[in-house]
């Protein structure tokens, strides 16, 4: 899976919210593409901010943004923290009570979002920051190049069933 970052402009973006797995899926390409974004975001001087675990691809693409001098930010739920911090973590850890805190606080310092491959957790942190965008909430990109097929049938079957943002 090879991330494409034409999308984001150097002096744009401050910081990124990367949402993605705490594992590392099936396919080798999901962990590439989680060095590769981190890698990518460092040569861009864009700062991370991601759900704050140690392990699957979030481990590696924080990681790959901390080895490479920038900034990382994770927030985590306490709940949270015996699973998926395991091992040394990088960067500033922000513990938070739950995943709606944990959602708000990611946004609130994020000047964009990025979705790689993870499981429901990571759908629904992706179309919370869509429907944010939607209400007028915030007006900051969003980009999945993982969930691109998911999204757009289900973005599909929202307009065929009358509850696109423009009804």
């Amino acid at each position: 899976m090879e991330v494409n970052t034409e999308t984001m402009q150097k002096s744009k973006f401050g910081r990124i919210c990367v949402f993605c797995g705490s594992s590392q899926g099936k396919k080798s390409s999901y962990q590439d593409a989680a060095v590769d974004l981190g890698n990518e975001l460092v040569s861009r001087n864009i700062d991370l901010v991601y759900g704050g675990g140690s392990i699957g691809l979030m481990g590696l693409v924080s990681q790959a943004v901390h080895d490479g001098g920038r900034h990382v930010i994770g927030v985590i739920p306490k709940t949270l923290m015996p699973r998926e911090l395991t091992g040394e973590t990088v960067g500033e850890v922000r513990a938070v009570a739950d995943m709606h805190q944990r959602k708000a606080e990611m946004a609130r310092h994020s000047d964009a979002f990025i979705a790689l491959p993870g499981g429901y957790g990571t759908l629904e942190e992706l179309l919370e920051v869509i429907t944010w965008a939607q209400l007028g909430i915030h007006d900051k990109p969003e980009y999945s190049p993982c969930h691109e097929r998911v999204a757009s049938k289900l973005c599909w079957e929202i307009e065929r069933i009358g509850y696109s943002s423009e009804d």
